[in-house]
């Protein structure tokens, strides 16, 4: 793991991220940690979750792991209600959980599969961010990761697709109206990036022309790294190998 910087900005701050036991999140967790971020991470793998934990706490900042299932109003609502009892507010909020769907046409989609999938990647951010902005704070922020199916259409992928095209609806919209409150908000925009979700999306996607989750942490610590008066509203990032 990196070297803990002892005199970053981000040191002291508070940071909750969803989806944090594997992929992006745990990078971005890594990477907040190594800035002397501290971290509620939640997952709904709860033995991952403890695993990602114990080695976050490794570089001697505080780690709270909480299971949570984003598409579940209680379950944020007790999310919610341990970020304040763990640490009173919260600085940086990274709506990361998120699900894929086989590779199918709408008439071949059942209902579950696309229920399921907006309810994670969609109704899941609104929930999360919900919950938790009422502990956040002027200097805050908030980064919803939405790949690049946000932008794109990808025929196969309809569920994901609307999913992630109504996340980036829902993110401008609340820019727009935590501007005057002073919390910032960033859309994440990743391209193909070696991920597990490829395992559903496109088990046989190659890879090794693929982003590292590393990658996009940096980028996104680079972002909120920034003065409080300034932002990056989209951080969008691609491989360099181009479409896949």
């Amino acid at each position: 793991m990196p070297k803990r910087q002892t005199h970053s900005s981000l040191a002291g701050k508070v940071a909750l991220i969803t989806g944090a036991s594997r992929g992006i999140g745990l990078a971005i967790a890594r990477a907040l940690a190594t800035q002397g971020c501290h971290l509620l991470i939640t997952g709904r793998n709860l033995p991952q979750l403890e695993k990602a934990s114990r080695e976050l706490a490794s570089q001697k900042v505080r780690v709270v792991a909480r299971p949570c299932d984003v598409r579940d109003p209680k379950s944020v609502k007790a999310l919610a209600a341990a970020a304040k009892r763990q640490f009173r507010h919260v600085d940086i909020l990274v709506n990361n959980a998120g699900i894929s769907q086989p590779g199918v046409t709408v008439d071949k989609l059942d209902y579950e599969m696309w229920r399921d999938v907006i309810d994670t990647n969609l109704t899941g951010t609104f929930l999360v961010t919900h919950e938790i902005l009422p502990l956040m704070r002027r200097g805050g922020t908030i980064v919803n990761n939405l790949s690049l199916a946000a932008t794109r259409v990808f025929p196969g992928l309809s569920a994901y697709d609307a999913s992630k095209w109504g996340a980036l609806g829902f993110t401008d919209t609340l820019r727009e109206e935590l501007r005057p409150k002073g919390i910032r908000v960033i859309a994440l925009i990743p391209g193909a990036t070696d991920t597990d979700i490829w395992n559903t999306l496109w088990p046989d996607a190659p890879r090794k022309k693929m982003m590292s989750p590393e990658t996009v942490a940096n980028a996104l610590v680079s972002a909120l790294s920034l003065p409080e008066n300034s932002t990056v509203e989209e951080i969008k990032l691609q491989p360099t190998a181009g479409t896949l």
